[in-house]
This record gives structure tokens, C-alpha cells and sequence, in this order.
């Protein structure tokens, strides 16, 4: 079978089963399984598929219509324009995600410069926030804590892909407990939120595939929240920094937490379908 026909049928049978995108889903799956890009693709639509390649995409193709994602049948995925190691142990980066890195940078201002920020990403699955914040940060030390420690393999991995291994230290444990009086000038976390009364209502990729430990906090939604916060509280330094990503409908719920004589300079970011996605605030100096 060529190329050019082998990508009409699986995305015909991607369209069947009721795939978004199915003609990208199969070129995605293609280049996968040819170790080839997109251009190569239009450039040889005669070019015949050896047997072994052809059930290589036909087994992806029917993993992908029955529900697998897409970024876990490839491996990879892109954030911040770097290209990340994902697998089933990880929830899978978003684009939204990416505004975490924006409001940190963007409140940090002229400190991006100042030698050896200490950072530390909370839940840092894949690791994209750790990764991307010590390329932005180059003068940084970060941590990057993770219940999973499967999670935390691939984190690894992606730190030594992008060069930044040396200046990321990788911790297998719960949230910020290591970490009080750590005097740290910047926490970020992208923590679970979905609440699990809403376990029907999420796409069967998310439902079915994605690590639950970094899906769900409880019935509502809230429940990692007072505790990164709290345990934020006594990791920073005075004037240091929390960003976290918020679920929607979540940001005022989050913002009373935050309430008291503890954070000053409250900020809520909206990402862009206009959700209120990240929100910022920073240890109050004593």
C-alpha cells in the first residue's frame, strides 16, 4: 500500500469513530511510525509502505479511534516551542499551561537577570514548567517535586533533552513539605483541579488516559489548592513569588484563600477563551 492511500484510511476510520482532525491525526501517526515530517509526506504520496511500517500505522491508528491520545501514541508533545517527552505517567501540557510561564516572567521583571533564583514546580509531571522556566532563567537553580516517581523519570529525561538537567533537581515526594522555610523566590504549580463529580462531563482521552493523581482533587475541585498555598506561604521568601494555573470557574474560590494578611499583590490572568486561568501573588514582606 502507498502512503497516499494509507492516509486516506486511517483517517477515514479516525472520522469514523469520531476523531477531531482525523486527516492531521494520521499524518501525525505517519510521521510517527516513517520517522519522517510533513512536507516528506505531501512529497512522496506514491511512496509504497513496507509491511511492517503499514501495521505499525494501521495499530495506531485503531488505538487512536478508540479513544488513545494522540500525544501519548507519538511520545512527544510541544510547550513553549520545546518539543517534550509525554507518556501515560504524565498529564499531557496545554497550551493554557503555557501562561504560568508568562505571568512568572512577566512578574518577575528585572529579576530575571538576578543570580540564582531558587524556583520550584509543584506536581511537575512532564516537567514543562521546571524546563522552560530554567531555559527563560538561566541563571536559576529550580526544583521540581513529583508524587510519581514515573512522572519524575520523564521530567529527567526532558530536562537532559533541553540542556538544563544540571540546574533542575528532581525530588520524589508530596507537594511542599520538603520545602518549608526553604526561603524560595518563586513556586509555580499546574495542580490538579477537575472535580471528580465532573469525571462524565471530560473528553474519554482525559477520562480514560490521563493519570488521575494529576486529573482530580476531590468533589469540587479545590482540594490542592489551600495546601499549595499554605505550604507556598512557608516555602517563599518574603516578596516571593506563586503563580499556579486555575480551573475554570475556580479563580474566586482560589482568591479567598488567598485572602488575609499573608499574599498582597493578587493577580488573576485570563488565557485566551477568556478563562481565568493563572493566578499570581506574592509573600508579603515582613
Amino acid at each position: 500500500m502507498d502512503l497516499r492511500t494509507a492516509w486516506k484510511q486511517g483517517a477515514a476510520r479516525l472520522r469514523a469513530a469520531g476523531i477531531a482532525s482525523p486527516v492531521l491525526a494520521a499524518a501525525r501517526l505517519l510521521e510517527h511510525v516513517l520517522g519522517c515530517d510533513r512536507a516528506w509526506l505531501y512529497a512522496h504520496p506514491e511512496q509504497p509502505l513496507e509491511q511492517a511500517q503499514l501495521e505499525r500505522f494501521e495499530e495506531l491508528v485503531r488505538r487512536r479511534a478508540a479513544g488513545e491520545p494522540l500525544q501519548y501514541l507519538t511520545g512527544r508533545q510541544e510547550f513553549w516551542g520545546l518539543e517534550f517527552e509525554v507518556t501515560p505517567a504524565v498529564l499531557i501540557p496545554r497550551p493554557e499551561t503555557e501562561h504560568v510561564v508568562e505571568v512568572t516572567l512577566e512578574r518577575l521583571g528585572q529579576q530575571r537577570s538576578r543570580q540564582q533564583l531558587r524556583v520550584l514546580d509543584v506536581g511537575t509531571g512532564s516537567g514543562c514548567l521546571a524546563v522552560a522556566l530554567a531555559r527563560e532563567l538561566p541563571r536559576a537553580r529550580l526544583w521540581a517535586v513529583d508524587l510519581s516517581a514515573a512522572a519524575l523519570q520523564v521530567a529527567m529525561r526532558n530536562a537532559i533533552r533541553h540542556g538544563v538537567a544540571d540546574r533542575i533537581l528532581f525530588v520524589h515526594g508530596d507537594g511542599l513539605e520538603a520545602f518549608a522555610d526553604a526561603s524560595l523566590d518563586v513556586v509555580v504549580s499546574n495542580p490538579p483541579y477537575v472535580a471528580r463529580s465532573e469525571r462524565e462531563l471530560l473528553p474519554r482521552e482525559v477520562a480514560e488516559h490521563e493519570p488521575e493523581l494529576a486529573v482530580f482533587a476531590g468533589e469540587d475541585g479545590l482540594a490542592f489548592y489551600p495546601r499549595l498555598i499554605g505550604g507556598a506561604a512557608r516555602a517563599l521568601a518574603p516578596g516571593g513569588l506563586l503563580v499556579i494555573e486555575l480551573g475554570a470557574g475556580l479563580a474566586d474560590r482560589v482568591r479567598a484563600v488567598c485572602a488575609g494578611s499573608l499574599w498582597e499583590a493578587i493577580t488573576v490572568t485570563r488565557d485566551l477563551a477568556g478563562i481565568e486561568r493563572v493566578l499570581a501573588a506574592q509573600r508579603r514582606r515582613e
